[in-house]
């Protein structure tokens, strides 16, 4: 196990030393500078990160969960991403699940310590019931977090399959994993504040996991969400722009299409597609495993 301060994160960035004398102007260009670092450490991971994909696809395929687990910065950003799939796919509740150390007051307050718990790391996932279908991130940017270790550790006796987001070339803590993700953003602008360069990139690749499998799934059609569900002013907006561009609808009548799919695009695409009805078009729906791409294509 190397030692703390030998982490790459830990590491005093070289452009950033002298930054208390700096211009505000001269400060923001180098943080951006840096942060072109971030895109190049994300982009080196890819192959490791498809691979990711490649297990939540199958976990979502046979009815498992996605577990996103992580303390301070790294658990925020994960409890963020799993919170924006329900209303972005209408994925169904629970098919992502953020954990912070700490719980949900850990998300605006800092809890002194939840990092290093072990124990607590096995009761927040116990009422879960995690099994063989699952996955769980760990998300740790430094590799330092006893509580995300235990909870990979817990998940592998769960047959579990086990995915080590880390931050630094060689995480302080390792662990028998099935993947490790290591993104080496490098140095920050302010020593050990993960919080910069490395919670972006943390929030680059949840992105991308969620995402990818999301589209993998039927989720998406060409580049359009088009498993959104209408639910308010900006989405009813978006879902009837969405209808009138696949179905050469005029605004009038792609809304009122909408309107009669209870707020479902996909739904209305289909009624319209296939001249049915709302009953009708779910089975049409369901039969083509949710894909809209086959159901149009056929036309």
């Amino acid at each position: 196990m190397i030692k703390r301060g030998e982490l790459n994160t830990e590491q005093q960035n070289p452009s950033s030393e002298d930054i208390g004398n700096m211009d505000v102007s001269t400060i923001l260009k180098i943080i951006n500078k840096e942060d072109l670092q971030v895109i190049e450490a994300v982009k080196a991971a890819i192959p490791e990160i498809e691979t990711a994909v490649n297990f939540t696809i199958e976990s979502v395929k046979n009815n498992g969960r996605v577990f996103y687990i992580g303390a301070g910065t790294s658990g925020r950003l994960g409890v963020l991403d799993a919170s924006e799939i329900p209303p972005t796919f209408s994925a169904r509740k629970n098919l992502f699940i953020g954990i912070i150390a700490g719980g949900d007051d850990a998300l605006k307050s800092s809890i002194e310590g939840a990092e290093d718990d072990r124990h607590n790391a096995i009761i927040d996932l116990e009422p879960y019931q995690l099994n063989e279908n699952d996955v769980l991130i760990g998300i740790s940017c430094s590799g330092a977090a006893s509580y995300v270790i235990a909870a990979l550790d817990y998940a592998r006796t769960k047959g579990t399959r086990t995915i080590y987001l880390v931050m630094n070339p060689t995480p302080y803590f390792n662990t028998d994993v099935d993947l490790i993700i290591k993104a080496s953003t490098g140095s920050e602008i302010i020593a050990g504040s993960t919080r910069m360069k490395a919670g972006s990139a943390t929030k680059m690749i949840l992105n991308m996991i969620s995402t990818v499998t999301m589209i993998k799934l039927g989720k998406v059609y060409k580049n359009l969400m088009v498993d959104l569900m209408a639910v308010n002013e900006k989405l009813i907006d978006r879902g009837t722009r969405i209808i009138a561009n696949i179905t050469g609808l005029d605004y009038q009548a792609a809304q009122k299409k909408l309107n009669e799919a209870n707020g479902s695009v996909k739904l209305a695409i289909v009624m319209h597609n296939k001249n049915c009805n709302h009953k009708q078009a779910c089975k049409i729906l369901k039969d083509s495993d949710g894909f809209l791409g086959p159901i149009i294509d056929e036309l």
